[in-house]
């Protein structure tokens, strides 16, 4: 799909340098947000395959301004996956993984970057559902509980806006995060967060998904 493109908000390592991979594998236009563009981190060997942007996901100005910058990209895919998990304060918490993720979707589909029926994801965890979690993850599930209850409240606007949304767990993954025993490799995460919304049908929108393509309770 040369003519595709996508964005991919958090992707110097795990999860979201894997999709970047993933994508690019496909054929896809690839623009991808860091936190420092002189040190990208594990997309260092296929940056110069991809549109890199500078974005830390707090900076509201930036934000703003990314979005300006992609309002002719026709984006059809944007997946925001930038997110923190333990050893910050509370208030970090929500801020990274709640509010930032609904602000900057927000702003890219103000902008006009989002391209018509085009696909959004958020990143979220089994540890923000409020039934079917298995154990309790303190402040970070609590902040991705949030997250979830905020994506439900906007996401009839953003499908009026033509966008197909839904929030994806993307699996216990062997990241820096999910540690080097968790069950799923990066490659098989990011293989299913691309089948899932690549295939995505607009009854699925609205809903929180896993990374195979299972239906999670809220």
């Amino acid at each position: 799909m040369s003519n595709a493109s996508v964005l991919i908000i958090g992707s110097s390592r795990g999860i979201g340098a894997g999709l970047v991979r993933e994508f690019l594998s496909r054929g896809w236009q690839v623009h991808a947000t860091v936190r420092d563009k002189d040190s990208p981190g594990d997309l260092e060997d296929v940056a110069d395959r991809v549109t890199l942007h500078q974005l830390d996901v707090r900076d509201v100005s930036r934000v703003n301004e990314l979005a300006k910058e992609l309002a002719d990209a026709d984006l059809n895919v944007i997946i925001h996956n930038a997110g923190i998990y333990r050893g910050h304060p509370e208030a970090e918490l929500i801020e990274v993984n709640s509010v930032a993720p609904i602000r900057t979707v927000q702003a890219l589909l103000d902008s006009g970057a989002v391209a018509a029926d085009g696909v959004v994801a958020l990143m979220t965890s089994q540890l923000g559902a409020r039934r079917g979690r298995e154990g309790t993850e303190g402040g970070y599930g609590g902040s991705k509980a949030r997250l979830n209850d905020s994506f439900r409240e906007r996401a009839d606007s953003w499908g009026s806006a033509g966008a197909k949304a839904v929030v994806i767990h993307p699996g216990w993954v062997r990241t820096d995060m999910g540690g080097a025993t968790a069950p799923v490799s990066v490659e098989e995460s990011a293989a299913g967060i691309y089948d899932l919304l690549t295939n995505l049908t607009p009854d699925q929108h609205g809903r929180f998904w896993t990374w195979d393509g299972r239906e999670h309770p809220w």
